[in-house]
């Protein structure tokens, strides 16, 4: 008996292009949820630690978020979103990045990032990563996203604090 592979080639694989997510509809929301859940799920193996906030929310607490989401599916299912806020200081602060297992290495992430980049320019952006994560500390790093600090969250656990400035933002004079 011969095995046949099932993964979509990189010519079969085509996404839609971002939407922003609507939490008040049920579906969106179980969709996001169930995806959130398998993303995370994968980042906790990473990174040694099952105590991922959004690992453990309840669907309600996810509608309640007080966050931005943008979205993209391939043709079957919502593969990916990320989510976001201002800060008071102006400063973007991405709260999630979740891409589902079977969407791995297919350009999820750099496409939710672009269309957020698009959508939601600034100055400063920031993430936070588990340190352990290095898939993801690596994508932020060709994002031009530098560390600048690292933050304890359980024993042996870290995640990693980086922030992007954007080159064409004005720079503050400085006098000497």
């Amino acid at each position: 008996m011969t095995s046949q592979r099932h993964d979509a080639t990189e010519s079969d694989w085509s996404l839609a292009e971002p939407v922003q997510l609507d939490l008040s509809d049920p579906a969106t929301l179980r969709h996001l949820w169930d995806l959130q859940r398998a993303s995370y799920a994968v980042e906790a193996r990473l990174i040694g630690f099952d105590g991922i906030p959004p690992l453990h929310e309840s669907r309600e607490q996810l509608r309640a978020c007080d966050e931005s989401f943008l979205g993209v599916r391939d043709e079957l299912r919502l593969v990916g979103a990320v989510a976001w806020t201002r800060l008071p200081n102006g400063a973007l602060d991405i709260c999630r990045l979740v891409v589902h297992p079977v969407a791995h290495r297919r350009g999820v992430a750099t496409a939710l990032l672009d269309a957020l980049d698009s959508i939601e320019p600034a100055e400063l952006t920031i993430v936070s990563t588990g340190t352990a994560n290095l898939p993801a500390v690596e994508l932020y790093r060709r994002r031009g996203f530098i560390p600048v600090g690292k933050r304890q969250i359980a024993s042996g656990v870290t995640v990693t604090l980086m922030e992007r400035k954007n080159a064409s933002a004005p720079q503050p004079i400085h006098n000497s």
